[in-house]
């Protein structure tokens, strides 16, 4: 962790009501996203209602109806960095990452047509690698590396561009 970035305090990890989706040009979409320190229930609600809200998320894509298949906390006004993802749809395969960071990127560059949950309606073209090795924190705080290619890792680098500077998704937007 460097100098610069702030922590999250336990407060910033509560909510109250049902979260939505936040849509381009809010600005939280733009905020910088604070790490998180503090594992607890609040942090076990949030990750649940993320997973709630992805899933009840439903945009058309590739000519048929599909249900979110990741979601980052800026994306429901919550600027920590953490993302939610399920590339296969079957809830015992659902994936939290607490303070991600890349550590590792594949040469192989694979286009894909994206879409994003902010940006309801847009779709683009993006070129991203198509595996790489992330370090993270799980629900708990315990730290763990995964390998992910294909699916996987392009909807993780789609959150993760939600989580860095750019803010939200602003690589898919210059893209499309």
């Amino acid at each position: 962790m460097t100098t610069e970035e702030a922590v999250a305090s336990p407060a910033e990890l509560q909510f109250e009501g049902r979260l939505e989706i936040v849509q381009y040009p809010d600005p939280i979409l733009r905020a910088k996203n604070k790490r998180i320190n503090t594992f607890d229930e609040s942090l076990k609600k949030l990750v649940d209602e993320m997973f709630d809200v992805m899933y009840r998320s439903v945009f058309f894509t590739l000519r048929m109806l599909t249900d979110g298949i990741g979601l980052s906390a800026p994306q429901v006004g919550i600027n920590v960095q953490l993302m939610v993802f399920n590339s296969v749809g079957e809830r015992v395969r659902e994936i939290v990452l607490v303070n991600p960071r890349i550590s590792r990127y594949s040469r192989k560059i694979v286009p894909f047509n994206e879409g994003c949950l902010s940006f309801p309606g847009i779709y683009a073209d993006v070129e991203r690698p198509d595996s790489l090795k992330v370090d993270a924190q799980d629900i708990t705080g315990a730290r763990f590396e995964v390998n992910l290619t294909g699916l996987p890792a392009r909807v993780f680098q789609h959150e993760y561009d939600h989580l860095e500077v750019f803010g939200n998704a602003v690589l898919f937007l210059l893209c499309s």
